[in-house]
């Protein structure tokens, strides 16, 4: 059977099913998920728990072995598998299928894998798994529900916040529910239970030790690539998130596309930096130096770096995130003129 994500809670209240299967692309709320089974095991007296992860080589005649070896004592068993590439293989797959006919009262077993393609969910193995067990599909939140997804997480902390705190979070931490859930649990230490206001939210999800987003945005406009690679230095030596490093870079690449494009258009500078919500003085100045340095094309080849950085930081693309952002910042820092000739 199949099991909605907010139905676990009550669903453990009850005696245990004998069989879990979690499956989603949001490994945080696939790890938080398989922690609630696990306690919910041990508070039923499921004492004992063996942990197997089907990784290259493993045995999968180890995980019958396991599950017919009860404690002496004849204390209750939680079997911990663990997949992590969601692909069993011939022989895991047929060993899946003759475990799911088993039914053992002192055993409950719980199976983790990825996100799963069509063809994994069409395969023998998980169908059987499906029919024997309760399986709970764990994927990250759509955009738009991300804001309540945080104001969820922060009632559990008694705290509230307004509509437009929750969507300032949410566009710092958008396909990363990890970062998420860390800014939250830092909102929990710095702030009392009540309501948390944007302008707390903003001094609590940009503030850093030594190192800030916002001097690195400013150096971006001023062209400082020395001073662009330095704090990038300190934010990667601070353990900055990069996805929060990735929105500071991104969301300025966008505004600077907006405006040029507005100013090839024609239209007046001033007019294009009111639509874009700027009125800070000292960055009206950064932006206007900035934009005769910066051409549509740089710009547009700029948004698609920041497009693969994107990928990158969600685990679709290989490379250094961390390389990647100073090579960004590398390509805005010099004028148009100064960009090296295509071949």
């Amino acid at each position: 059977m199949n099991l909605r994500p907010e139905q676990l809670s009550a669903h453990l209240d009850k005696p245990l099913a004998p069989l879990y299967i979690l499956h989603g692309n949001e490994p945080l709320l696939v790890l938080e998920a398989g922690d609630a089974i696990r306690n919910a095991a041990r508070k039923q007296g499921y004492a004992e728990r063996e942990v197997l992860v089907a990784g290259q080589g493993f045995r999968w005649s180890e995980l019958q072995s396991v599950a017919g070896n009860l404690s002496l004592f004849g204390a209750s068993k939680l079997i911990d598998l663990r997949i992590p590439n969601g692909k069993p293989g011939r022989d895991g797959g047929e060993a899946l299928q003759r475990y799911a006919r088993i039914r053992d009262d002192g055993i409950v077993t719980l199976i983790t894998l990825p996100e799963l393609d069509w063809a994994a969910r069409k395969a023998s193995w998980f169908t059987a798994l499906l029919e024997a067990g309760v399986a709970i599909e764990l994927n990250a939140p759509e955009r738009e529900r991300l804001p309540d997804w945080i104001a969820q997480r922060l009632a559990r902390q008694q705290q509230r916040a307004p509509a437009d705190a929750l969507a300032f979070i949410a566009e710092h931490v958008e396909g990363n529910l990890l970062a998420a859930h860390q800014e939250i649990l830092k909102l929990g230490l710095l702030h009392p239970p009540g309501d948390i206001s944007l302008e707390a939210m903003r001094e609590a999800v940009l503030n850093v030790a030594r190192y800030d987003v916002d001097a690195l945005r400013q150096a971006l406009l001023e062209g400082d690539a020395a001073r662009c690679a330095r704090l990038l230095d300190g934010l990667k030596g601070e353990g900055e998130a990069t996805p929060l490093v990735l929105w500071a870079l991104a969301n300025e690449i966008r505004t600077l596309a907006n405006l040029r494009q507005g100013m090839d258009d024609g239209q007046p500078l001033q007019g294009l930096l009111k639509a874009e919500r700027i009125f800070d003085d000292r960055r009206k100045q950064a932006i206007q130096r900035a934009l005769p340095r910066l051409g549509a094309g740089q710009l547009r080849t700029s948004i698609l770096h920041a497009a693969k950085i994107d990928r990158m930081i969600k685990g679709l693309a290989r490379g250094d995130v961390w390389d990647e952002f100073l090579q960004l910042c590398l390509r805005l820092t010099r004028s148009t003129s100064q960009a090296p000739a295509r071949r």
